[in-house]
């Protein structure tokens, strides 16, 4: 034993119940311990027993070799959490062999374990009254992780961090029991920038007295995106794509460029967007502010508008469309008339899987139409001189692109042959926080957030009022139902009349939350102050970055609020699908830490299929020059050679199958489903049946 401890750096003392736990270390790590006994005699408390630890094994050895231990250790430690009676005895029986023993703070869990852990106030970690070291704080931690179930990496960290930050194990553990409690939940925050851009003067513009005038009833300059805009001679006629966020003014861009044209006699304007909710609000909007000076109509499609089918006018100077409608006109064939300018809202829609090739064929095809009869001829290039030079479409149409989300918005401005207008003031301060919560504790959770924002109000005068993301219309009205307050679900299965009514009462501030799918998220306009994520999946999709930025930043607007919240409500290990290969918490920390995705249209066979076809019913023999223009790349020879195949078209015409197939859009194993049906009898819901089977598998 003399060779074992003929240099001792540290022996530790801590009371066990009637006796003392001993731990002896050298060079930070634990040699032995032991357990020792203290008898009293005349001279005072000495050594009575001693007994060496080994796993749950003790040897007896002499009082004798503890006193030789305790004479070569550099130092002798007591710990502070030992009684004060204790205490007093330790110290006596070092006395009495003239050692010195300093009382310290240190970890009760390392010390029951026979580990000497001292800790300061700078690393101590309280948990029930009592301070532990880190080490013993993050094991704690962990196994109150695996009691709830797996967890991913980045979620541990975080929660590491945070427990490292505030010191207090028990304000972590209850993270995980979906407590609120917003020092630790709060992420980041994404600070309000003001940049410095020169405002333009309202009546410094050189409009249409009809737009001028109503311009100059509203404000007195143009805020800095519309200001830039402005600068940068969008009034001129110049094709701009115009990156911003949310709620900065995007909107009056299109509307000003493409009002003096109307008025100027310089052919129509249309507005298109994702989504018939969005497409119903500007209509809305344009018919109440813009209604008296032009005719505005609406193209969504008939079936999917609660009226008579005759909303749509044709010769009407704003379209306000969705790129579903507008693009069914011209695969139909209609005559949308002499278009001036087109103003494609939410254009980052361009990357999406499903819908982007369809807005890139639709972009291309709306630009053959312009430049083969539609637009108005007289006043081509009449204000700006080369067309290419200044960004603008050779027929003189005035194409404007507006998104909040572009991860790549030089290359795509550049791919749309606009000029980019990129600006990134954000108007009011988002907070972002993070919480873990089961599906039962969600809900629990909102409720509670809801009611905390509803009850307090701005100092502009408003109450705070929350639009809750979700994955299905099924969660949207369990939610709706159990949050105390009113509020009401919003999504594209319920009907005109009813979303209108949603809407108003959230604008009056009737409601104090909408429960929503990705309706909202491209752009309805909900003056929200909160923003929750009940899930961060769309359907059975995890949210991309940029869906996640373009949803979020629906939080706080400057008219309105001093601040946005955002709140992501994230089951750990949560899935909601089988095919989902990350988990919740995973797919969080990509969301709040990743890159916004650049915008890219891809091609499969099938979408190749389908806009090659679009576009030889729409241009004929000058398909391929509507192929060779779109944003994404397009394997021509490939379509056309499907197409033969499948006898959509003959030569560069579209057969009889190949125009129904295009009209209704469907992919080409949608269309031979069908026909299969069709040809074996089958009834219609059985096809459909059919169709949705394979849709989900």
């Amino acid at each position: 034993m003399s060779r074992q401890v003929a240099q001792v750096d540290t022996l530790f003392l801590h009371e066990d119940g009637d006796d003392y736990r001993v731990a002896v270390q050298r060079d930070g790590a634990r040699l032995f311990q032991a357990v020792l006994e203290l008898k009293e005699t005349d001279a005072g408390p000495r050594p009575g027993r001693f007994r060496i630890k080994e796993g749950t094994s003790e040897e007896p050895r002499s009082p004798d070799e503890f006193v030789d231990i305790a004479r070569r250790a550099s130092r002798i430690r007591i710990s502070q959490q030992t009684s004060h009676g204790a205490r007093q005895r330790l110290l006596a029986m070092l006395d009495g062999y003239q050692l010195d023993a300093k009382v310290v703070r240190t970890c009760r869990f390392c010390a029951n374990d026979g580990r000497y852990s001292p800790i300061t106030s700078e690393t101590a970690i309280e948990t029930d009254d009592e301070s532990i070291c880190p080490d013993c704080a993050k094991e704690e931690l962990d196994r109150q992780i695996t009691m709830q179930g797996s967890m991913s990496s980045s979620a541990r960290e975080r929660l590491e961090e945070l427990l490292l930050d505030v010191q207090d194990l028990d304000r972590i553990t209850n993270l995980l029991e979906g407590r609120l409690d917003p020092d630790l939940t709060k992420f980041d925050e994404i600070s309000a920038t003001l940049d410095e851009v020169d405002p333009v003067r309202v009546d410094s513009l050189d409009l249409h007295p009809g737009i001028q005038s109503k311009l100059e009833g509203r404000f007195d300059e143009l805020l800095p995106v519309q200001s830039l805009a402005v600068e940068n001679e969008v009034l001129q006629g110049r094709d701009q794509l115009v990156v911003s966020a949310t709620a900065t003014g995007k909107t009056l861009i299109g509307e000003m460029a493409g009002l003096d044209r109307v008025l100027n006699g310089q052919g129509k304007m249309l507005f298109l967007v994702p989504l018939v909710a969005l497409a119903n609000q500007k209509h809305e909007s344009f018919e109440e502010r813009y209604g008296d000076i032009a005719d505005v109509t609406i193209r969504v499609g008939a079936s999917r508008i609660n009226d008579d089918g005759n909303r749509f006018s044709p010769d009407a100077d704003i379209i306000v469309g969705t790129y579903e409608g507008i693009d069914h006109a011209l695969r139909t064939g209609k005559d949308l008339g002499d278009i001036g300018t087109v103003v494609i809202d939410e254009v980052h829609t361009l990357g999406e899987e499903e819908r982007g090739h369809r807005l890139d064929g639709l972009i291309s095809r709306l630009k053959h139409y312009t430049e083969t009869g539609g637009s108005t001829k007289a006043t081509r290039n009449a204000r700006t001189g080369s067309a290419r030079e200044r960004n603008q479409s050779p027929d003189g149409t005035q194409y404007i692109y507006l998104s909040a989300t572009v991860g790549n918005p030089g290359q795509l401005a550049e791919e749309l042959r606009a000029q980019l207008i990129e600006f990134e003031e954000r108007p009011v301060p988002i907070e972002r926080h993070l919480t873990f919560a089961d599906g039962r504790e969600k809900l629990e959770i909102e409720d509670k957030l809801v009611k905390r924002a509803f009850d307090q109000e701005s100092s502009k005068g408003y109450r705070g009022q929350t639009i809750v993301f979700t994955n299905s219309r099924r969660r949207c009205h369990e939610i709706s139902r159990k949050l105390r307050y009113d509020s009401a679900p919003y999504h594209a299965g319920l009907d005109y009349k009813r979303r209108k009514t949603v809407e108003r009462q959230f604008a009056d501030q009737d409601l104090a939350a909408v429960v929503t799918t990705a309706a909202l998220a491209a752009g309805v306009d909900f003056p929200a102050s909160q923003v929750i994520f009940d899930s961060l999946a769309m359907g059975i999709e995890w949210l991309t970055v940029q869906e996640f930025e373009q949803m979020l930043g629906r939080a706080g607007r400057p008219d309105y609020h001093d601040q946005g919240t955002v709140y992501m409500l994230v089951e750990p290990d949560g899935v909601y699908h089988n095919s989902m290969e990350m988990t919740e918490d995973e797919v969080a920390f990509k969301l709040l830490k990743g890159d916004m995705e650049p915008v890219i249209t891809r091609y499969d066979e099938g979408a190749a299929v389908e806009e090659t076809l679009a576009n030889v019913t729409v241009a004929g023999k000058a398909a391929k020059r509507l192929n060779d223009r779109m944003v994404g790349e397009v394997p021509t020879k490939h379509a056309l050679g499907k197409l033969l195949e499948y006898e959509f078209i003959d030569g560069l015409e579209p057969t009889p199958l190949g125009r129904a197939v295009t009209r209704h859009f469907l992919a080409p194993d949608q269309a031979f489903l069908m026909l299969d049906g069709i040809r074996k009898g089958k009834e219609p819901g059985a096809i459909v049946a059919d169709m949705e089977l394979r849709e989900t598998e």
